[in-house]
């Protein structure tokens, strides 16, 4: 199975450059050094597999994940076709994140918004009988879920390679590693493999509280709305006086690392040290200049 490393950066500014800066930045992470590169999918930016058939084919050795693709935009058999086309075209290096995006999104598409487990369980049933005629590549590519609630997280544990959390803390990384690590079967005990963990991190490198917490609620003002996100960290304490007026400084430090590189390594640290597999860290930054320095001195590249 594809390998994702322990470093890897989640990135939703490249989806709204245009397509030369976005492969010239691909190349700057695949030279930086991180392992995988991970990408969103909204109405207002670019399609999940046709991206990732662009970032795949402007590098060489960097794994490139949908972080994620909604099942509301194509039906599962259009998914394993395109995503095994990619795992196949590309040497292994795709990884597919699915989740179920959120209500407001997916009425704005003209959908009903389903139960989330109960819906994600029937896609990934269909997925699963959809005939691909092609070759198949030697290893298909890994499923991961957006999950964020212990249901969803032992679907992901039960029906594919794992769990990518989007918008969390050491905290929930501690809580969905209890969850994942619980087998889900003799055959995959058998296999001796647990379920992957990989948490999104956001970031700003910005010693000033004041300026980094204002960069940090521009990111965050698009999710605080958003019921899927705000259950989940109600899990972690917070209450509704966090959610008002931009977010609390706590919950922004919580959800956003600040400070010099040392005190964004020590976040991602916390998250290993939780549980993780895998961190995917996020330049919250507007500013795509700015992002790939603070990437620089994050790399070890």
């Amino acid at each position: 199975m594809t390998d994702l490393g322990r470093l890897g950066v989640w990135w939703a500014l490249l989806g709204s450059q245009d397509a030369a800066t976005e492969r010239d930045a691909a190349r700057e992470i695949e030279r930086l050094g991180y392992s995988t590169l991970w990408y969103g999918e909204s109405m207002r930016n670019k399609d999940a597999l046709a991206h990732a058939a662009i970032l795949l084919d402007a590098t060489e050795r960097i794994n490139v994940a949908s972080g994620i693709a909604s099942i509301y935009v194509r039906d599962p058999a259009a998914t394993k076709s395109g995503a095994y086309f990619l795992a196949d075209a590309s040497g292994g290096r795709f990884v597919l994140g699915l989740g179920v995006s959120h209500a407001p999104a997916v009425k704005d598409r003209g959908h009903d918004y389903g139960k989330p487990v109960s819906t994600m369980r029937a896609y990934l049933d269909e997925m699963d009988e959809a005939e691909y005629q092609p070759p198949a590549p030697a290893d298909p590519p890994p499923v991961l879920l957006a999950a964020l609630r212990p249901r969803m997280l032992r679907l992901a544990a039960e029906r594919t390679a794992g769990a990518h959390p989007y918008l969390t803390t050491p905290k929930h990384t501690a809580r969905a590693r209890e969850v994942l690590g619980e087998r889900s079967g003799d055959e995959r005990a058998a296999r001796g493999r647990s379920p992957l963990l990989a948490p999104e991190q956001g970031f700003v490198i910005e010693p000033e509280p004041e300026k980094a917490r204002a960069i940090a609620r521009e990111h965050l003002k698009y999710y605080l709305v958003l019921p899927n996100y705000v259950n989940a960290w109600r899990e972690d304490g917070f209450e509704d006086a966090d959610f008002a007026d931009g977010g609390s400084d706590r919950l922004v430090d919580a959800l956003v690392a600040w400070g010099d590189a040392d005190a964004v390594k020590a976040r991602i640290r916390e998250h290993h040290d939780a549980g993780a597999d895998h961190v995917c860290i996020q330049p919250v930054t507007t500013d795509l200049e700015r992002g790939l320095a603070e990437l620089a001195e994050l790399s070890n590249g």
